[in-house]
């Protein structure tokens, strides 16, 4: 059982060059298998912090390990979605280079601040992941952006807005950090009560 979380990691890394290379050389005829490869890769993420909390092996290395393939995962299915929504991409390159940017600024910060990459897993960056799946599955499946594409794009500005928050404030670095709310209490020297479902 404590090697289950390692191994949906490594799942999830594993399918995002598998991703990448069918949106790059199958193009049009792989997008039923991307979006599956998604939604497996999307469990492998919910499940593999469950599990880990759940049999005890929680640890600074899995959890920076998780997000830096998180990172990795989500990277692939953007640039599988370029591949085949060349022209729709183009049209809205200023709101996704925002978006790029701030998630730069995050690991900026962080490394500065810390000497570590930001492995915060706030609340506001699970609901993104969620918003990004129903993106993906819009541009991916159906062609199109929409609401779907703009309201990810909200959330992911909102959220990156909340990791910078909570880096600033924490006093020392710390993963699982639910949200800049709690990072100022455990700067007050409050220590909440973690949970298995969300950290």
């Amino acid at each position: 059982m404590k090697n289950i979380p390692y191994l949906l990691i490594a799942i999830r890394f594993l399918l995002a060059p598998v991703i990448f290379f069918l949106a790059y050389l199958k193009g049009e005829e792989s997008r039923f298998l991307i979006l599956t490869l998604m939604f497996i890769g999307l469990l492998t993420d919910i499940f593999d912090g469950i599990i880990a909390r759940k049999v005890g092996v929680s640890t600074e290395k899995l959890r920076r390990l998780d997000s830096q393939v998180d990172l990795v995962f989500w990277l692939s299915l953007g640039f599988a979605t370029y591949f085949l929504n060349t022209e729709l991409i183009k049209i809205h390159w200023l709101s996704i280079t925002v978006i790029f940017i701030m998630e730069a600024l995050c690991y900026i910060i962080s490394i500065l601040k810390f000497g570590k990459e930001t492995c915060t897993h706030a609340w506001l960056s699970k609901l993104w992941g969620l918003s990004l799946l129903i993106a993906f599955t819009y541009l991916i499946g159906f062609q199109q952006t929409g609401w779907a594409f703009h309201l990810t794009l909200i959330v992911g500005i909102i959220s990156h807005i909340d990791v910078i928050f909570i880096i600033l404030i924490l006093p020392k670095w710390q993963y699982d950090v639910p949200s800049c709310y709690h990072a100022w209490n455990i700067r007050k020297g409050k220590q909440r009560k973690k949970t298995t479902l969300f950290n």
